[in-house]
């Protein structure tokens, strides 16, 4: 082999090199940028209802049911939480009620699923989907007031203030209601309505 041969070869495997040190393998934020412009960020799979259902009153009931005074013929009792683990129970159902509020207000998603009918005094879930449509802002707004009682919930948890959570669980009790008759049962007859 000749010297020009060997130094063409070297010139040659060099710049190779150089050109693949200018290949960069994409990025997680080239990778995220292109997913951002192609995917929804977010996918409504379960209806409303379903989130009721599934995640919504078992979250909330389970803040209720920590705290109350229960009398019947084998006397009274002041439920609340004592332990540390007891505490750390309640606090897993308000930090989901208040993630699920998140998830209610995704649009996109149904009342209720296919098939589903009217329970009784309620919309169907075509006029609940369409009176939530026409006022998704009023929607939105109470399921944000429910998020932030769930995260007052949350802070007197932590500070571990029966009192508070009690005040608290009406409040969250009320703003779950003033939703419902606004969209599903808007004419249902209410005590001092």
């Amino acid at each position: 082999m000749e010297v020009r041969e060997v130094a063409a070869g070297i010139l040659l495997g060099a710049a190779m090199l150089s050109m693949t040190g200018c290949h960069r393998p994409p990025t997680a934020s080239s990778r995220r940028s292109t997913a951002d412009q192609t995917l929804p960020p977010f996918k409504a799979v379960a209806s409303i209802k379903e989130l009721m259902d599934s995640t919504v009153d078992p979250s909330a009931d389970g803040v209720w049911d920590s705290v109350g005074v229960i009398v019947n013929e084998a006397g009274t009792e002041n439920r609340q939480p004592h332990s540390d683990a007891e505490w750390h129970e309640v606090r897993r159902h308000a930090v989901s009620l208040v993630e699920s509020m998140n998830l209610v207000m995704i649009e996109g998603r149904h009342a209720a699923p296919p098939n589903s009918k009217a329970g009784l005094g309620e919309l169907t879930p075509q006029q609940i989907e369409a009176a939530i449509a026409a006022n998704r802002p009023e929607f939105n707004q109470f399921a944000a007031a429910v998020r932030d009682s769930g995260i007052e919930a949350i802070d007197a948890i932590d500070r571990k203030d029966v009192k508070a959570l009690t005040r608290v669980g009406g409040d969250i009790d009320q703003r779950c209601e003033a939703c419902h008759v606004t969209f599903w049962y808007p004419d249902s007859q209410r005590p001092g309505a």
